[in-house]
């Protein structure tokens, strides 16, 4: 099984106090004890330094397994639920490794950078501009040749990318755009939350090949709403 398939520089796993190692590993061990499996995905979190996606005064928290604020409204994921849409993903590939990846909600790049180091290329779309600005250049500081993101309404999905191995959205919605779904590989995988504001659900879409979806619900999670446009 492959792990860690493109490694972040040993100059992003510096840190101390509350940002050490030490503290990664309690989250890692923390989530091996919350039920995540896949022991690239784990791994993978282990070794991503999460404090330099969040904002400075929030450092001390960094490691903690919750979600957190990153400005405009939105928030970093709580770990525990990127470890889960990353071990839902790459559990259709038996093994194997995704080619073509498309997140909708770029976010703090957190996601992006996790599914980086475990599939061949990220397509990331971000609504917001500065929250895109200063993931790329998180992105740019860790070394990522394998990530491209773009500025754009996230429910337009990359047409031009497209067909997609798999697609992952971090923010919810009433339903899956259909624009989004249309873009997804007939034998692919498509995982996201689903549902209003008070009741989600995580879905997982996988593709069947013959141009037929088998729909399953992996457990309720709470995201920020999915939105249109472009700010």
């Amino acid at each position: 099984m492959t792990m860690n398939i493109h490694p972040l520089p040993p100059s992003a796993f510096k840190g101390e106090g509350m940002t050490s190692q030490r503290a990664r590993d309690r989250l890692a061990a923390t989530l091996k004890e919350s039920g995540i499996r896949d022991p690239r995905v784990i791994e993978v979190i282990r070794n991503t330094p999460r404090h330099h996606f969040i904002d400075q005064a929030l450092h001390s928290r960094a490691y903690e397994n919750t979600a957190l604020p990153i400005g405009h409204g939105q928030t970093i994921s709580q770990p525990w639920v990127v470890a889960r849409m990353t071990e839902a993903l790459l559990e259709h590939f038996n093994g194997g490794v995704p080619q073509k990846v498309l997140e909708i909600g770029t976010g703090s790049g957190y996601q992006a950078v996790v599914l980086a180091a475990l599939v061949g290329q990220v397509f990331t779309v971000e609504r917001i501009e500065e929250l895109l600005r200063q993931a790329r250049r998180r992105f740019r500081q860790l070394g990522l040749a394998n990530v491209r993101s773009r500025h754009d309404d996230g429910k337009l999905g990359w047409p031009d990318q497209a067909p997609f191995d798999a697609i992952i959205l971090t923010a919810a919605g009433d339903a899956i755009p259909s624009q989004v779904l249309d873009q997804l590989s007939p034998d692919g995988v498509l995982v996201a939350p689903v549902g209003s504001p008070s009741s989600q659900t995580l879905l997982r879409i996988r593709g069947d090949g013959q141009g037929d979806f088998i729909q399953e619900e992996l457990g309720a999670v709470s995201f920020v709403p999915l939105l249109g446009g472009i700010g």
